[in-house]
């Protein structure tokens, strides 16, 4: 089933469901305090921080996926139930919310949508936005039972590096895979996994919008064709889960996320680099 949802759509869920969105946005997307009178919320929405809430806060990583206990307390305190539709967004388009919408998978919860193209889709089709988030939220009831297959570490990625049903995707450019270009992150070494490969996000996307499903089969097929397992990775777990989002939205199964991702590979010396 695909998840991503058009704005006209989500218009008609919250019609007819008892939905939740949340926007996603990281930090660095949003605008500096000079700039907040020109943030625009979607009506409605509430403030999904996985940067700096939705997090492991003990993790010397960026994002990290949290225990199940502590997603499903912020959750509840964000008045999500266990029969809400929740429909995920941000404001660069389709950039932070596919990672919203695995953790929220990850935790076995299927109602949940991505609004394609975000917040700037949704201000292209000429619907209001408004200056807060919503208040006074009622506590939920959500419970979760996190599925430790969706977000994996690095051990468990070095120890498929030499499985042949395997294959590690990763989302940064080629540039950066290719260790042609310095690592953003001071003291994080250059080049990728061995035998990964390189599928870089932008490849999945079509400006601020995620390629259609008939646009991206033949794109990944010469990929990913004979595998059974696949783990994504990026920089630091992001756009990692916009190349699997492409996967998952082609078929295919058996996906994971590599939550350190390079942040943690590249800077630890005793793991193997190519």
């Amino acid at each position: 089933m695909n998840p991503l949802i058009s704005p006209q759509q989500l218009l008609q869920l919250e019609q007819s469901e008892s939905v939740v969105i949340l926007d996603a946005s990281i930090d660095f997307q949003i605008p500096s305090e000079s700039e907040k009178d020109k943030e625009n919320i979607i009506p409605n929405a509430r403030r999904f921080d996985y940067d700096k809430v939705f997090c492991d806060p003990d993790s010397p990583l960026p994002h990290m996926m949290p225990s199940e206990q502590r997603f499903n307390t912020l959750a509840q305190q964000l008045g999500i139930n266990q029969d809400s539709t929740i429909v995920v967004y941000d404001n660069s388009g389709t950039f932070a919310s596919p990672r919203a919408w695995w953790m929220f998978k990850a935790m076995g919860h299927n109602k949940v949508y991505i609004l394609n193209g975000g917040l700037t889709e949704w201000k292209k089709a000429g619907f209001p936005v408004v200056q807060k988030y919503l208040e006074s939220l009622e506590k939920g009831d959500f419970d979760g039972k996190l599925n430790p297959d969706f977000f994996v570490d690095a051990a468990y990625v070095l120890g498929k590096i030499d499985a042949p049903s395997s294959l590690t995707l990763d989302a940064r450019s080629q540039q950066r895979f290719d260790a042609q270009v310095p690592e953003p992150r001071p003291g994080i070494r250059s080049g990728h996994i061995p035998n990964s490969a390189c599928l870089p996000f932008a490849y999945v996307m079509d400006g601020h919008k995620m390629k259609s499903q008939q646009e991206l089969q033949p794109q990944l097929e010469e990929l990913l064709a004979g595998k059974e397992q696949y783990l994504f990775s990026c920089g630091s777990g992001v756009t990692a889960c916009i190349i699997l989002l492409a996967a998952y939205i082609c078929g295919y199964q058996n996906l994971s996320v590599y939550d350190g991702s390079w942040t943690e590979w590249g800077a630890r010396e005793e793991l193997p680099i190519a």
